[in-house]
């Protein structure tokens, strides 16, 4: 058995991530309340591109001097397979959550590449049924959508660019209650950098996965390696000792800024006593070029992790 005193262990090995298209989406509102539950709703059910039409998160709070329409707003990020995907997936979201929700606006968050650009506002101005219409100031178009409370105003392009999504932190630690306190202080750390959201609900996960079953057609299962309860009939990689398991998945929108993200969680993880071991999954270098490396992320400075190992 582990001391209860023993630091964690920082794992030898890294996170492999991989590039999707992102974008970014301004929401905005007569009140802070309402930006809010538009941002939620749309962001919904988005935790995972491999069973979801896009990954999403809120980025941050806008205050009104910061967005275009001088409202309360909310940062959105959106990361798709590809651009077609993924602006399937906003005409989508914004037009079932966002569009429908009072007082809204919707914004681009990114510069627009008319040869990447997605055509978001171009595809939901037809919802006027004929009395929609358009404005431009200066380069941007916008459309104004007549719904039961006014108009709803959105833009007409969204930019593109290409994110980094997979960045993740797995936390073996030795008892539920320590354990779920130590995620959420990484979760918060790790979401504490512009440009990264964390996808899955509260931005943990409790239900790591790997690929393949062996029930035919499933693509992925529970992931048994870190499974506390099968540790003793399966081939295990957690240290002895632990009651739980939680992993931390980002995306960004560049490789600095999920690196970032990554040494703000690394750091805060090794500060909680319940935490036996941080690793992080990867499939061999095989899924992603990016590969996040915990102990160079992590800093030359950071060696209490590093000498246990």
């Amino acid at each position: 058995m582990i001391p209860v005193d023993a630091l964690p262990i920082l794992d030898d090995t890294f996170a492999e991530a991989f590039p999707l298209t992102a974008a970014k989406v301004i929401v905005t509102a007569d009140h802070p309340r309402l930006a809010l539950s538009a941002a939620r709703a749309a962001t919904g059910n988005a935790s995972s591109i491999i069973g979801c039409d896009a990954e999403a998160g809120i980025d941050c709070e806008l205050e009104p001097h910061l967005t275009p329409d001088g409202r309360p707003g909310i940062g959105l990020l959106f990361f798709g397979f590809s651009r077609p995907a993924l602006e399937k997936a906003l005409v989508s979201r914004i037009g079932q959550s966002i569009l429908t929700c009072p007082t809204t606006a919707c914004f681009n968050g990114l510069p627009v590449d008319p040869d990447k650009a997605l055509k978001v506002g171009a595809q939901l101005r037809f919802f006027g049924d004929g009395w929609q219409a358009s404005k431009k100031i200066g380069d941007r178009r916008f459309w104004r959508i007549p719904v039961m409370d006014g108009e709803f105003l959105v833009e007409e392009s969204f930019g593109t660019t290409k994110g980094v999504a997979g960045g993740n932190l797995i936390l073996m630690c030795r008892d539920a209650a320590g354990g779920l306190d130590a995620a959420e202080a990484c979760a918060e750390a790790m979401r504490g950098v512009p440009g990264v959201i964390l996808p899955f609900p509260h931005g943990i996960v409790r239900a790591g996965s790997k690929v393949g079953s062996r029930y035919k057609g499933l693509k992925a299962s529970t992931n048994t390696e870190y499974c506390p309860t099968l540790a003793s009939r399966v081939s295990t990689k957690l240290p002895p000792g632990t009651a739980v398991v939680y992993e931390l998945v980002a995306d960004g929108l560049d490789l600095a800024s999920l690196e970032e993200s990554t040494r703000r969680g690394i750091r805060a993880a090794m500060d909680c006593r319940s935490v036996l071991k941080v690793s992080a999954g990867n499939y061999g270098g095989k899924l992603g070029p990016h590969h996040l490396h915990l102990r160079r992320i992590a800093g030359a400075d950071f060696g209490y992790g590093v000498a246990r190992c």
